[in-house]
């Protein structure tokens, strides 16, 4: 073999190395900016499911606290009922008072008896396990929301450090690879939301 030859085949084996060196760090780039987007497309999921997830569970909480709010109303008129009942008893002097007192009674048995069909139902008052749950799932969604965030944030990062570190910054400008901006939070997102109900 003479020198030439071996010049040529020196000059091809570092052409062949650099096509395989772009090809490879091309791969890498598109790998990164295909897991950037994944995670975005992550963090837009876990905004969905916030979106659809809190109103949901308000309305339920919501619900539960109006049924607890009606029961306790009837619970508290039957008390008084029954309690201007048993003092119209024990202050009835005549038979015409003591029947009407008696009636009175009966009367507040039976919206008693009214009620305890809608205890039977609805057997344990949840509001307080309802706004408890409330809570938990806001404190879970919004940590799900965080955590896809900073996956998103982190797969940025790697991004953009193939995007700018030498000598792959040749191989993303020749392709169109550019630097990615990682999440920032809107103005004013620094107070935190609030539920009312």
């Amino acid at each position: 073999m003479n020198t030439g030859q071996k010049v040529l085949i020196g000059v091809g084996i570092f052409l062949l190395l650099t096509v395989f060196w772009v090809m490879g760090s091309y791969n890498r780039l598109v790998g990164a900016d295909e897991t950037a987007n994944e995670k975005w497309a992550n963090v837009q999921s876990a905004y969905q499911r916030r979106a659809d997830l809190i109103p949901n569970l308000i309305a339920t909480v919501e619900g539960a606290v109006s049924f607890e709010k009606d029961t306790q109303t009837e619970i508290a008129a039957l008390r008084s009922g029954a309690l201007a009942a048993k003092t119209a008893l024990q202050t009835a002097q005549t038979p015409e008072e003591q029947m009407a007192a008696a009636r009175q009674i009966d009367a507040a048995v039976t919206k008693f008896s009214g009620l305890n069909i809608n205890v039977e139902n609805y057997p344990q008052l949840r509001a307080t396990e309802n706004f408890l749950s409330l809570q938990d799932e806001l404190a879970g969604t919004e940590n799900r929301v965080k955590v896809e965030r900073d996956l998103f944030n982190k797969a940025v990062k790697e991004l953009n450090i193939r995007v700018r570190r030498f000598p792959t910054n040749f191989i993303a400008g020749m392709f169109g690879f550019e630097k990615r901006g990682l999440f920032e939070a809107d103005a004013g997102t620094d107070q935190a939301p609030q539920v009312k109900f």
